[in-house]
């Protein structure tokens, strides 16, 4: 049981660290620019939807049309998309534009005062990302200890889409505080 625990762990913790194989990116850049900015977050945003959306998504109606308590399936998650997609309006809606940290229209590198909107993006990223990540650890140390082979799947699955997640977090960091440390 013991090495069945250890194996779980280690697969645990290798999905985690892979948030910080994303965070390590800003190792390699040298010069900040607002392009750099804006794609590394527009590719992780990408990333994290696309694998929502490809892997997620098809695996929940799955698992709800097995059920046999409910017939349609596939449209009820389609509902609780779209349900998720209104609230999340909801709260953007309500919050106002200057305390919102999905608002960051007016981020640029080339205006000084940004740093504190670039540093409040990370930092509430990172914050989001550590409580989305709890359950997804649980899952992974729960998945291996279960079954080591489908442990080792999901420690995959979510390696993969925990690196754009660190990109999230590190990039405005480094930008916010230039400091490659700080960042990562």
């Amino acid at each position: 049981i013991m090495n069945g625990v250890l194996s779980a762990l280690l697969m645990t913790l290798i999905a985690g660290a892979a948030t910080g194989l994303g965070g390590a990116l800003v190792l390699f850049k040298k010069k900040l620019s607002s392009n750099f900015l804006a794609g590394a977050l527009g590719l992780s945003a990408g990333v994290m939807i696309f694998i929502s959306l490809a892997e997620l998504f098809p695996e929940a109606q799955a698992e709800i049309t097995a059920l046999e308590r409910f017939s349609h399936g596939e449209a009820l998650v389609l509902l609780a998309f779209f349900i998720g997609m209104g609230i999340i309006m909801l709260i953007d809606f309500l919050i106002p534009e200057y305390e919102n940290p999905h608002e960051a229209s007016d981020l640029s590198l080339d205006r000084t005062g940004n740093e504190k909107a670039l540093h409040r993006l990370g930092i509430m990223s990172a914050l989001a990302i550590a409580v989305h990540n709890f359950p997804e650890g649980i899952a992974t140390f729960i998945g291996a200890l279960n079954d080591p082979e489908m442990g080792a799947g999901i420690t995959f699955a979510i390696s993969i889409h925990n690196i754009p997640e660190g990109i999230a977090v590190a990039i405005p960091i480094y930008y916010a505080t230039k400091s490659k440390g700080k960042a990562l």
